[in-house]
């Protein structure tokens, strides 16, 4: 950059899987403060993305979480609830490092994505001025898009039976970087609702690795992150990045574990 007091924006989650090292992540959906951010740093975390999909976060608030994240150098993406243009460029502009899109299940739909993700010439992303990525400074465009074409992650989710069966035409489209496989929609589309460590997902998850790594994309698991036998497996066969559960998912276990620790406790104290 010319500006040597601006800092070049960093995707460490691109840069763990150029290395071919494995990426960890959670889902943001429940914890509407920008702290989450910091307890997912301090729980040893690559990322986390905050799931627009399936919640009702506001792109403030959205924003303030990934903004915060940037600071603390994790990688903040978001799951938009749809390929919509003006929303994808506006998550990006609020702070996003990648966006993830979700029913993607023709070649097409993953080249509107990188469309709408990407600024010209391999997109239609409009020029947003100072964004968080430099810390609002304004910079010229001829310095700023190339970067940001760089680093911006464009993830497309493998969800459903018919990006199953696109998933070598999706995984050809220049500017996608890595195929989710949504493994709990997955199961319910292959006949097997919450089965997400049936044999077919995992064929599924396998067929995804070998479309992704001929290619020399990427392979991130959703739903298996409580079957960690599977996971195990699919990590061994080539996958790279992994979420591990939602915030309210974590807090939940968190609450029993510890409601279940004072059962000896109570027991004890019925005994006497």
């Amino acid at each position: 950059m010319s500006n040597t007091d601006i800092s070049r924006p960093r995707n460490n989650v691109a840069e763990k899987l150029a290395r071919d090292e494995i990426v960890t992540s959670c889902i943001v959906k429940f914890v509407q403060t920008v702290s989450v951010a910091s307890l997912i740093k301090t729980a040893g975390f690559d990322a986390f993305y905050v799931d627009l999909e399936h919640c009702t976060f506001s792109l403030d608030l959205t924003s303030q979480i990934c903004v915060t994240a940037l600071a603390l150098g994790v990688t903040p993406f978001v799951r938009v609830p749809a390929i919509d243009g003006d929303f994808i460029s506006r998550v990006l502009d609020g702070g996003a490092m990648g966006v993830i899109g979700p029913h993607i299940e023709t070649a097409e739909d993953a080249e509107r994505l990188v469309r709408y993700a990407k600024y010209p010439p391999y997109g239609k992303r409009g020029a947003g001025g100072g964004l968080p990525h430099f810390g609002f400074v304004r910079l010229p465009a001829d310095e700023m898009h190339p970067v940001l074409n760089e680093l911006t992650t464009v993830a497309t989710m493998i969800e459903t039976a018919s990006a199953l069966e696109n998933v070598e035409a999706i995984a050809d489209v220049e500017g996608v970087d890595i195929l989710v496989v949504g493994c709990s929609d997955l199961s319910s589309e292959l006949g097997v609702p919450g089965q997400n460590d049936h044999p077919r997902i995992e064929e599924a998850v396998l067929t995804t690795i070998a479309a992704a790594r001929k290619r020399g994309k990427h392979v991130w698991l959703g739903g298996l992150g409580n079957k960690t036998e599977l996971a195990s497996r699919l990590i061994k066969a080539g996958a790279r990045a992994i979420t591990t559960g939602s915030d309210i998912e974590i807090l939940t276990t968190g609450f029993n574990a510890r409601a279940k620790s004072t059962e000896a406790f109570k027991a004890e104290l019925s005994g006497q």
